[in-house]
């Protein structure tokens, strides 16, 4: 007798990278308008806090600026690429294991999917990451959950939209 979760289906359904990168990409865009949004309006930062703190990973934690946010082009250039590439790299993990064990199937799943996956970065960015990079425990909060939370949510949302695989019923 077979036991078999109706939820799991393990294929060898073909990803599509392409559009992994662009819904992680895209997961990256709507969560980086987000941050500067909260930051501007509500945190009283400015829009560029969020680039300096990611900018020091590159530049080294003397780059960390704790008195002014100001705009500088190459914190800035540093932060936006060091996101979106990783946005990207988010967006082909993401793809890895929902193709796959099917949880692109259906909107449903591809939301909770999404939600546990930003949940999950959250917590390695702003948890085990800080051991190397102490300065992003300021970041930790529930305003970088929650966009952690919409940046998973978008991307599993637009993979399983955009995909040209054939999807699992």
């Amino acid at each position: 007798m077979e036991t078999e979760a109706s939820w799991v289906h393990w294929t060898q359904r073909a990803r599509d990278w392409t559009v992994a990168a662009i819904a992680g990409l895209s997961g990256g865009a709507v969560l980086m308008v987000l941050d500067i949004l909260w930051s501007s309006v509500v945190v009283g930062g400015g829009p560029w806090q969020t680039s300096h703190m990611i900018a020091p990973i590159f530049l080294g934690p003397e780059a960390v600026q704790k008195s002014a946010y100001d705009f500088s082009i190459g914190v800035v250039t540093i932060a936006l690429a060091t996101h979106y590439v990783l946005g990207v790299v988010f967006g082909l993990i993401l793809a890895a294991f929902m193709a796959p064990l099917g949880l692109d199937a259906t909107p449903g799943r591809a939301l909770g999917t999404g939600a546990v996956f930003g949940l999950g970065l959250y917590v390695v960015n702003f948890f085990g990451l800080v051991h190397w990079f102490p300065w992003l425990a300021e970041l930790r909060g529930w305003p970088t959950l929650a966009a952690h939370l919409v940046f998973g949510i978008v991307a599993a949302l637009l993979y399983w939209k955009l995909q040209r695989t054939p999807k699992l019923a």
